[in-house]
């Protein structure tokens, strides 16, 4: 298992097939002149030697990190899991970060925005994707007390973030990825949903407008009444004149709330133009924030307000979450007639084992995001394959059936993953944060993890468990 470090010499030329290409450009180790040092299966040994040796920690004895370094490979190797990206590229390397998703926090002031621009250099130069929670700017027009001036509200200073993370794709391992979210109460929203109209703008950012179940009632009673915003720094309500240049106003162009009238848009109209961007562009998307909060394993430590970069993942501020997926295809019988759900459960145990481990070696870019993630120690696992576990049940893709089958594998591996959490947490103990968690005050049973599970985008990974290192296997998978 150990990693050699020489260049790869080959008797036989290399098809460029789009797998293998895919490995070069972003995962396999390079030297000093760009060239690959590593075959994929080196980097598998290379990944799994390093996330099996955080068992040491927990008092394993070199032995038996040896076993787990080899389950660790076969898991990948097999093509039964993944990890995310970064745990792929970075394992082993100095510094190497291994997570995948964060959401930074964001001081109102100069010196805290710029130091969430410095912050997303660290993660997104790392192979991380940030997200970002504009409502904590103040809006547009405001006024700052200590120079008497106004402030350009968060539009102006999304595009700095923006502009910075479109510098730092340029020398990172993948294009960088982000997600900026705003409450449909800020008064710069209407800004912020037709964002990404004109072509080019913010291109490295999805966004979604954070909706409470207020709003939607609201929608369903009282369509045509005025859509009120508040200035969270002042409290005060103010309507949006239908007047307004969308792209250009700020506080002082809107209408305060005991004067609105048939000029102002009304929350019918708010909730159709996020349906018109939303069909001409793909954004917004929308957060339905409460329902987010209702499922937060930790409300004790405050409300979830922003997203990892593709939405998947909510996250309190500097908080990181390591992903990995399974490949469900993998574990459909020969005959097309059924599951081994034996052999699923067990890939799921040592999955989460594998992203419980990665939380002990990554590198964190900054105390306090070690500090949030480690006092969590939410992992996302999920799984890909899905449509092609379909195809070879006979399933069609839209039917009745093939919902089942997908409630069926989701509550399985969120249920043994959840097992799993709780056999590690009497090994291990539980997240630091469990007091006061629902695992504490709902459940009351210990949990290693505050999360367990995420259904992830999987493009590049799915791309790789197609059978870049293809094994030879008689019937359904197992580990050894």
């Amino acid at each position: 298992m150990a990693h050699r470090m020489h260049t790869v010499t080959r008797t036989a030329k290399r098809p460029r097939d789009l797998r293998y290409e895919l490995l070069r450009q972003r995962y396999l180790l390079k030297d000093d002149q760009g060239r690959v040092v590593e075959t994929p299966r080196e980097m598998l040994a290379r990944v799994a030697k390093a996330v099996a040796a955080a068992e040491s920690q927990y008092g394993a004895e070199p032995a038996e990190v040896q076993a787990i370094t080899w389950r660790f490979y076969h898991l990948m190797r097999r093509g039964l899991f993944l990890p995310n990206s970064p745990t792929l590229m970075n394992a082993a390397r100095p510094k190497g970060m291994l997570c995948a998703c964060f959401v930074l926090g964001m001081d109102d002031s100069l010196a805290g925005i710029f130091e969430a621009v410095r912050r997303t250099a660290l993660v997104q130069g790392a192979g991380g994707g940030t997200g970002f929670d504009l409502d904590a700017l103040r809006p547009a027009g405001d006024l700052i007390s200590s120079t008497g001036g106004r402030t350009c509200g968060p539009i102006g200073f999304w595009r700095v973030i923006a502009q910075a993370s479109q510098a730092i794709t340029q020398g990172a391992h993948r294009r960088a990825a982000n997600m900026a979210v705003m409450s449909i109460w800020h008064p710069d929203i209407l800004s912020f949903i037709g964002a990404k109209k004109g072509p080019g703008n913010f291109t490295n950012f999805n966004i979604s407008v954070k909706i409470p179940d207020a709003f939607m009632a609201a929608l369903q009673a009282t369509p045509d009444s005025p859509h009120l915003v508040t200035n969270r720094r002042t409290g005060r309500q103010y309507a949006l004149p239908r007047s307004l240049d969308v792209g250009r106003y700020d506080l002082r162009d809107l209408i305060p709330a005991g004067q609105a009238d048939e000029r102002c848009y009304t929350i019918g109209d708010i909730w159709r133009m996020i349906v018109a961007n939303a069909h001409a562009t793909g954004e917004p998307g929308v957060c339905f924030i409460d329902r987010v909060n209702r499922d937060n394993p930790v409300p004790a430590l405050g409300l979830i307000v922003a997203l990892n970069a593709c939405g998947e993942q909510p996250l309190s501020y500097e908080e990181a979450c390591c992903l990995g997926s399974i490949d469900v295809s993998r574990f459909i019988a020969p005959d097309g007639k059924s599951v081994d759900w034996a052999a699923l459960r067990q890939a799921v145990r040592w999955a989460l084992r594998f992203l419980d481990n990665i939380l002990d070696i990554t590198h964190y870019p900054i105390p306090e995001i070690r500090a949030a993630t480690q006092g969590n120690r939410k992992v996302g696992l999920g799984f890909m394959g899905f449509a092609d576990a379909l195809i070879r049940l006979g399933l069609r893709y839209d039917s009745e059936e093939a919902i089942r089958f997908g409630a069926n594998v989701s509550s399985f591996i969120r249920d043994a993953a959840h097992q799993t959490s709780r056999d590690l947490a009497e090994q291990r103990g539980s997240f630091p944060n469990w007091a006061g968690s629902v695992w504490d005050t709902e459940r009351h049973q210990p949990m290693r993890n505050a999360t367990c599970t995420t259904i992830a985008p999987t493009g590049s990974i799915s791309i790789l468990a197609g059978g870049i290192w293809p094994a030879t296997m008689e019937g359904t998978c197992r580990l050894p």
